[in-house]
């Protein structure tokens, strides 16, 4: 088997040892395709460039496919010492299409392409050990440490799939067409588009976690639904059918678009494709390394806004409901005709998987019944917003791959296209991106008078999250009052003749503390959490001024609750607030120069407390104060015994965490004052409650 038309590995069945070398052959087949893609970039400085303004440079994801190795094996707890802490808080977080992230150029020093290669090379060698030398019983499962290993396997071939649309926005100087990435050279006209008739019928998605291949979260779970009968095109949209659509002026009229769709193309001042290249006399179409003559009968590739705005421009022309799928559309087409999925398939039945070429190909070239590009060639668009199936469950060890599309902007993309591998090439597959996004995707088009279902659910539900939620923003319990509030309180009380002017809110959950710290007059809070789970509500929060969540009151009754800044005094607190994901133990540097650090009950769930004490000076500003509430929960599910700063004895004698904390931190800070004991009530439902005792302690840097 090549390099390129690699399948995904099954995890449930076969020889052990053989499913090692799988594996094995898997990860390096993986690593080296992704170091093959940047091949195609002309030179260093190019790795330099960011292609769309809302994404990093490319050196960013150069390095994070390997920093995403070493950062799962930790949480995982499969390995204990990192290769490179620097690289590995760099690369660490991406950029979503939101802006979540700050990408001002000055907080980032990339290392030259040189360091990266030699990097992502210590990295393989990790891996390589591992896989070889590692413990291995089947089936592999969510618990097991090789389901680490996998995931940053397939995560990588996702950005095979991201990375190739950043590199086709490059200027076509600083790219190279190299024989690797061969296109396809089959061009001319297309077909007479047509609509077929589709039988209607049940439709059931969502994986059981006996699977016997990889997945993402928002695979698992269950899903029925029912499908009435629709036609749908017998084609995807060729480059030549949406040329009818570019030269009847629709991009500039407003009447087919959504308003959403309007907004992004007033902004963008788009009046065709992305990768179409306007010429004298004509068209050209930009692939990711080469310029060619337009091939009408590729299909076309879109974003959801102009996918949609045909839609209503093509239901006009017609008389007809034309829009695109949904999901379960989709699903009752794929099953009709009976395609085989990945990896059971003898010869892939489409362009996809890498199997063919290294771009799309004619619309008539890969038929499935009556049907053609059922999937493969590029993604197709869908009607439906991602949202979680019944009994969706986050992985612990990548809590932010699904949860921040739950929010009905991010539509489903089916089918793959050419360079779709591994697990983005099977039925299950579910990936989504915010409709103005690029991905290399098109559509097909179905006539159906149907109401498209939109799973508009955005009370969030995760039953960790929705704790939080509440002890943050619900009630006072048993007359205990708000522990956010009370730890904001006392850090400004001795902050009274201080400096306020940054504070940082380390494992700030949720973010009430933070809201707070800026309302008692600190002139930027930063609230950092490694949790996404955590850390997308407090955006949230912060970004619209309000929550929704959903209590568990007894077995399947819920509560449901909103809640708003402004009914806490706190709105106008928002502007001096940002909320980032990071990791204590491994902070950016750009995380630094503050006059107060508070940590509220987070040392005692860090995998390395005594890493995170020993370095917490450098983020402080001189004579700063350091704010830690502790219960002392210390327990080897979160570090090692020895990385545990009390609860243990030694020489006899028991060690407690106060004990811990004095031997690591007064070498450079002071002891302000005696320990405060503060209580916080927790709810879990409406009979359940965990009442904790914390400590206090404060510190003054030397």
């Amino acid at each position: 088997m090549g390099l390129k038309d690699r399948r995904t590995v099954i995890l449930d069945s076969g020889d052990p040892e053989q499913k090692r070398q799988e594996i094995r052959d898997y990860f390096h087949a993986t690593f080296t395709v992704d170091e093959k893609l940047y091949e195609t970039l002309r030179c260093d400085e190019t790795y330099y460039l960011r292609p769309d303004r809302l994404r990093h440079p490319l050196i960013f994801y150069y390095g994070h496919t390997a920093t995403f190795f070493i950062n799962k094996l930790i949480i995982a707890k499969v390995i204990e010492q990192r290769i490179n802490p620097a690289f590995e808080s760099m690369f660490a977080v991406g950029v979503d299409e939101m802006s979540w992230d700050d990408l001002n150029q000055a907080h980032y020093d990339w290392p030259t392409v040189q360091e990266v290669k030699a990097y992502r090379d210590q990295v393989r060698a990790l891996l390589d050990q591992l896989i070889c030398t590692m413990p291995l019983t089947l089936p592999i499962t969510w618990e097991s440490p090789w389901w680490a290993i996998m995931m940053g396997i397939e995560h990588e071939r996702i950005h095979l799939e991201t990375s190739s649309v950043l590199i086709r926005q490059l200027a076509l100087d600083q790219v190279q067409q190299l024989p690797f990435w061969d296109i396809c050279p089959e061009t001319g006209e297309p077909p007479q588009n047509q609509l077929l008739p589709v039988s209607g019928g049940m439709v059931q998605l969502g994986k059981s976690k006996d699977h016997p291949l990889y997945g993402w979260d928002n695979e698992y779970g269950t899903h029925k639904g029912e499908v009435v009968d629709f036609k749908a095109a017998q084609y995807l949209v060729s480059n030549r059918e949406f040329l009818a659509f570019v030269e009847a002026g629709c991009y500039g009229d407003h009447q087919w678009w959504s308003e959403e769709g309007w907004n992004w193309r007033q902004f963008k001042q788009a009046d065709y494709p992305l990768f179409w290249i306007k010429v004298e006399g004509g068209w050209k179409l930009r692939t990711m390394g080469s310029q060619i003559p337009m091939p009408w009968n590729w299909p076309v590739e879109v974003n959801y806004l102009e996918a949609k705005a045909f839609c209503n421009w093509k239901a006009a022309q017609t008389g007809k409901p034309v829009r695109l799928p949904t999901e379960d559309e989709w699903h009752r087409l794929h099953d009709l005709c009976k395609l085989p999925d990945q990896p059971d398939w003898d010869q892939a039945p489409g362009n996809i998987n890498l199997a063919c070429w290294a771009s799309s190909c004619p619309v008539d070239r890969f038929q499935a019944g009556d049907f053609f590009d059922l999937i493969g060639n590029v993604w197709q668009w869908t009607e439906t917003p991602i949202y979680p199936f019944h009994g969706f469950a986050i992985h612990p060890w990548y809590d932010d791959f699904s949860t921040p599309t739950f929010d009905t902007r991010h539509n489903l993309i089916k089918g793959g296209s050419w360079i779709s591998t591994g697990n983005e090439a099977t039925r299950d597959a579910r990936y989504a991106f915010r409709r103005h996004f690029f991905q290399h995707a098109g559509f097909r088009y179905v006539e159906s008078s149907a109401p498209v279902v939109i799973h508009d659910d955005q009370y969030e539900r995760d039953s960790l999250a929705v704790q939080y939620c509440n002890a943050h923003y619900g009630p006072e319990q048993f007359g205990v009052p708000n522990f956010q509030q009370q730890c904001a309180r006392i850090c400004l009380e001795l902050m009274q003749g201080r400096r306020l002017g940054h504070a940082l809110d380390l494992g700030c959950a949720v973010g009430r503390a933070s809201f707070e710290l800026a309302r008692g007059g600190f002139q930027q809070v930063t609230g950092l959490d490694f949790s996404t789970r955590f850390f997308r509500l407090a955006a949230r929060m912060q970004e619209e001024g309000n929550l929704r969540y959903a209590f568990p009151e007894e077995g399947e009754i819920v509560s449901f609750h909103e809640v708003t800044l402004a009914e806490f005094g706190l709105e106008q607190t928002r502007q001096r607030v940002q909320f980032y994901q990071a990791d204590a133990c491994n902070l950016p540097e750009k995380f630094s120069g503050y006059d107060l650090v508070l940590a509220a009950n987070l040392i005692d769930r860090l995998y390395s407390p005594r890493r995170f004490l020993s370095t917490i000076h450098e983020r402080i500003n001189p004579g700063g104060l350091l704010v830690i509430t502790s219960p002392y929960s210390w327990s080897e599910e979160f570090a090692k015994k020895e990385e545990w700063l009390g609860g243990y004895r030694d020489a006899g004698e028991p060690v407690r965490g106060i004990d811990g904390l004095k031997a690591v931190l007064s070498p450079r800070f002071r002891q302000v004052g005696e320990p405060q004991n503060l209580p916080f009530v927790i709810r879990e439902t409406q009979r359940k409650f965990q009442h904790t005792i914390t400590e206090l302690t404060i510190w003054e840097l030397l």
